[in-house]
């Protein structure tokens, strides 16, 4: 099956409405790809403007001239209460509802034993990876209805333990706890909630984790995303509640 007059599949979500934090790069920038192409409406954010304004002009052009995927880009900081009502209210005036969340915005931090790891790291990665998803996923609620869908991207530290990586563990580890509580929640409203835990894939992220990681063996953010979009589109009445993905190479 194939759309009038082109080779290309149809766009499965054509109109729908989904957010992406941590939008500009990795993962997420190669699921807000994986979602244009099958005709979502994308509102992208992250903390840089820059990067905001050159990856939606990027994806705004995927079905060509004639068939521009509408993009909102709105620099957000997921820390901030006040920077997540901002970025709420232009969602309301743009759209009104949104149909698909994928919190991805996340950091991690260099490798250092809990002795040495510095308080003011500790809380800027709960910050993000935890309190973030919270702020987002409350708000995004007050404007998501039956058929929603809400994807974490907790990585395989949610239920794994690397030493040296104590906040981002503790921080993938309540995200993780967050996303099955949210889910039974959830459920008599018709959303469903995804935990996304991706074994080593090759984003910028290792720049701090581990300097001199393998990238050869990992996956690509665009494998990671494919699965993300696969789960996505599965009939309502079906869902993957933890999608665990990892690279067939093994232990890196």
């Amino acid at each position: 099956m194939s759309r009038a007059n082109s080779n290309q599949p149809p766009c499965h979500l054509s109109g729908h409405v989904a957010l992406i934090t941590g939008a500009t790069r990795g993962i997420g920038l190669a699921i807000s790809r994986a979602l244009a192409r099958e005709g979502c409406l994308l509102i992208l954010t992250g903390r840089n403007e820059t990067a905001l304004s050159r990856v939606s002009k990027q994806l705004a052009k995927l079905q060509g001239k004639d068939k521009k995927i509408g993009t909102l880009a709105h620099a957000c900081d997921v820390r901030d209460p006040h920077s997540v009502d901002a970025l709420f209210r232009a969602i309301r005036r743009e759209y009104s509802r949104l149909d698909i969340l994928i919190n991805n915005a996340g950091i991690a931090h260099r490798n250092l034993p809990i002795e040495k790891l510095p308080y003011p790291v500790w809380k800027d990665v709960l910050a993000t990876n935890l309190d973030g998803i919270f702020l987002i996923t409350q708000a995004a609620l007050a404007i998501m209805g039956r058929g929603g869908m809400i994807v974490n991207n907790l990585s395989i530290a949610a239920n794994r333990v690397f030493p040296g990586s104590a906040a981002y563990n503790a921080s993938k580890h309540g995200a993780l706890g967050f996303s099955n509580t949210l889910r039974e929640e959830l459920r008599p409203r018709g959303i469903r909630v995804i935990g996304l835990l991706a074994g080593a894939t090759d984003t910028d992220i290792w720049k701090t984790l581990w300097p001199q990681a393998p990238r050869r063996k990992m996956m690509s953010p665009e494998t990671v995303a494919q699965a993300v979009l696969e789960a996505i589109l599965l009939p309502a009445n079906s869902t993957v509640e933890t999608l665990e993905i990892l690279p067939s190479a093994g232990t890196l």
